[in-house]
């Protein structure tokens, strides 16, 4: 609503009034401009109850809020509007206000009923766990499926909600005993296992060998997947005694940092080249943006080649910055072909220097290959070969065009 006159006015000295049906009242002074400006600044105000009030609404509607903190919300912007510094309809936002009093009343109600209902579920769940685990700690002789589902039955218990703390508690120390005997049945089973131990000792040793063996690997990938599945095996072995364990695990923790050190620190220095490439790149890009290619198309188009041949002895680049450089040179040198297309065009085929000029770029792109085959590069070879059948091509449709 634009015409915020019929809910509010504003008097010669500034003083702002809402309008309602119990008459006007003050809700504050406009000094910053027309009057049209301070009912459009607390109309704004309360637009902004406005919208609160539709998304209470909304939350409260679709149960995504509780509905008691939705009706003390409710209740607290109906409080607020007898005082409220606002321009605009107050008297319908009141009685829709009051309305979703009665709504959340009710679902408030709703509430506490299925609150009760899943206490009582809450009870029987955790009845039902108990009477579980009770079970387990009498007969259970799978030891590890066994454990397994004593600390499933826990994190289950965790997440259940609800119960009084009268009944939880008995609940609680019914299913702690329960555990208590299981783990005391258990540890006199494994008490008689040291031999099981040694055997760990001698797998773990073994692990650790292999992992030493890796310590020194260049080949980064394929090394670091073959650490990980050690350390897989690893945590899989059963635990030798304390002693041994903690040596062993000492060694094989060794080993691992002195590979993962040694390749960060072969990333840090690719990265490092990587970013002065792009430091590189960038002001080569600046220099080729700033080129006059309409005041002088050919000058430009020399400069470019230039500018190109330095740019792809750069090297590589963070891959993340490599496509918006590329699109940016593509974009330049697509501009220098247009220019010098047009000119080529309006030229006779006879005065045409751009024939020329393309059998030169030829010729450098051939140079630049046999110096790119010299060096061994092979990056820079196929990159320069890419260039010298590129240029060939573009060569041999213009003297056909010709």
């Amino acid at each position: 609503m634009s015409d915020w006159t019929a809910f509010g006015r504003v008097d010669a000295d500034g003083t702002v009034y809402v309008k309602t049906a119990d008459g006007e009242r003050v809700v504050g002074s406009w000094q910053a401009g027309a009057p049209e400006e301070g009912l459009a600044h607390f109309a704004r105000r309360f637009a902004d109850l406005v919208t609160e009030v539709d998304l209470t609404e909304a939350r409260l509607s679709s149960g995504a809020a509780d509905a008691g903190h939705s009706l003390a919300t409710i209740r607290r912007i109906r409080a607020s509007l007898a005082e409220a510094h606002v321009v605009g309809d107050i008297d319908a936002l009141a009685s829709r206000l009051d309305k979703l009093a009665t709504l959340a009343e009710e679902k408030a109600g709703e509430a506490r009923a299925a609150k009760d209902a899943a206490r009582a579920e809450a009870l029987a769940r955790k009845t039902t766990l108990v009477e579980e685990a009770e079970q387990l700690a009498a007969e259970a002789t799978g030891w590890k499926s066994a454990g397994d589902r004593l600390k499933e039955i826990l994190d289950e218990w965790k997440t259940i909600r609800g119960v009084d703390k009268k009944a939880d508690g008995e609940l609680w120390k019914r299913f702690a005993a329960a555990r208590d005997g299981f783990t005391r049945r258990r540890g006199a089973h494994f008490a008689s296992l040291d031999a099981q131990r040694k055997q760990a000792q001698s797998v773990k040793e073994e692990l650790v060998a292999e992992a030493e063996k890796l310590k020194d690997s260049s080949e980064w990938a394929a090394t670091a997947n073959q650490l990980k599945e050690l350390m897989a095996q690893w945590k899989a072995a059963p635990r030798a005694s304390k002693e041994a364990e903690q040596k062993l695990w000492e060694r094989f923790r060794a080993a691992q940092d002195d590979f993962f050190t040694r390749r960060s620190e072969v990333f840090s220095a690719r990265d490092n080249e990587q970013r002065a490439n792009l430091e590189r790149k960038q002001a080569l890009l600046a220099e080729a943006e700033a080129l006059d290619i309409d005041g002088d198309p050919k000058g430009a188009q020399v400069r470019l080649r230039d500018i190109q041949a330095q740019w792809h002895e750069a090297g590589r680049v963070p891959r993340d910055a490599a496509a918006g450089l590329e699109r940016r040179m593509r974009v330049i040198d697509d501009k220098v072909r247009e220019v010098m297309d047009s000119a080529w065009r309006r030229t006779a085929p006879a005065d045409n220097p751009l024939l020329a000029q393309m059998r030169e770029q030829v010729a450098e792109a051939e140079q630049r290959l046999a110096r790119a085959q010299a060096a061994g590069d092979a990056r820079r070879i196929k990159e320069a070969e890419q260039a010298l059948a590129s240029k060939r091509q573009f060569l041999q449709l213009a003297e056909q065009a010709s």
